[in-house]
């Protein structure tokens, strides 16, 4: 059985930096070599602080479609200083500034709803009983930019086999942490969602092999501005829909109210598949900014259907309108 933490039996004087392993990755993914390339693929944040304590994984094997992608990794700097966590703050570096404040030890989930065992999970009890894994998935924001994310996490079917589901159970709904002590854009006046954060999916979608539970990134555990210790993947949907800081699924009959979807649900529907034939009201989704970016060189690529997860997950919504069931 996998265990959440290991540390190397190696010398740390025989340990190749962090960062110049990474720089070195990047490099040879993109096929480049030079001190002039090296500074044009240098990370936008520097060279990347990964944190967090190793995990013991199972590494994303090239040529697995449901794990792999070729595409250059984001480097970890933008990963963790780039980020949607309203919890926080609605500025993109505000999870980074103050997520430290988020407790997440001790840490655990609760199952209920339409299971036939529903109960409460320790995080540690959980991770001892599955096979932590590498998915280099692509995240689609919702507001148009991307990124290529190296996530280590489980099938989030695997959790929810443990809860054993009803036969009438069709949905998934998910809970955010909710502490108001020490979310501070929970406290704020001019916050817009109805705390806790809850999002949801079909039942099939949630047990689809694509569907991930992380709890790490880059190989170590999660930040907190990221969801630690676990929060949901769903690397063919906007990103919103990868609720964050787990701490309460619920198996249901009916569609769940997701926080975005009760607010504004003309702009952000409950499916939320990445679709470039779909705009958001506002602003086109058939272009999207891959991380790192800059004004004058915003790294703007086309948009693909499902996220470029159509392959895998198109038979989900088989004659279903995607106008419509947006």
């Amino acid at each position: 059985m996998a265990r959440r933490l290991r540390y190397p039996a190696i010398p740390s004087s025989e340990i190749t930096p962090e960062s110049v392993y990474l720089r070195r990755r990047s490099l040879l993914k993109a096929g480049i070599v030079g001190a002039s390339a090296a500074a044009a693929s240098g990370p936008a944040w520097g060279d990347p602080d990964t944190g967090g304590e190793p995990l013991d994984y199972q590494p994303a094997k090239p040529g697995n479609p449901l794990a792999y992608t070729e595409e250059a990794l984001t480097p970890y700097g933008d990963i963790t200083r780039y980020c949607n966590f309203y919890e926080f703050g609605t500025g993109k570096e505000d999870p980074a500034r103050y997520a430290h404040e988020m407790t997440v030890d001790p840490w655990s989930i609760e199952v209920g709803g339409a299971v036939a065992r529903p109960g409460k999970l320790h995080l540690e009890d959980l991770l001892s009983r599955v096979d932590l894994e590498e998915r280099i998935y692509r995240l689609r924001c919702v507001e148009a930019w991307s990124m290529v994310i190296p996530w280590v996490g489980f099938p989030l079917h695997a959790l929810l086999d443990r809860f054993e589901p009803l036969g009438s159970a069709r949905f998934v709904a998910f809970r955010t942490l909710y502490r108001r002590e020490e979310m501070r854009g929970t406290r704020s006046f001019s916050s817009i969602i109805d705390w806790p954060y809850r999002e949801g999916l079909r039942l099939d979608e949630a047990r689809h092999p694509l569907t991930l539970l992380a709890v790490g990134l880059y190989g170590k555990t999660l930040p907190n501005q990221n969801g630690a210790p676990l929060r949901l993947v769903v690397p063919w949907k906007y990103g919103f829909k990868s609720i964050k800081s787990i701490v309460r699924i619920d198996l249901l009959e009916e569609q769940p109210a997701t926080s975005w979807q009760s607010l504004a649900p003309d702009e952000y529907g409950f499916y939320a598949n990445v679709n470039p034939e779909v705009d958001h009201p506002r602003w086109s989704q058939k272009f999207e900014r891959r991380l790192p970016s800059s004004f004058l060189r915003p790294n703007r690529i086309p948009t693909q259907l499902f996220n470029g997860y159509a392959e895998q997950v198109a038979s989900l919504y088989r004659d279903m309108d995607l106008t419509r069931y947006y």
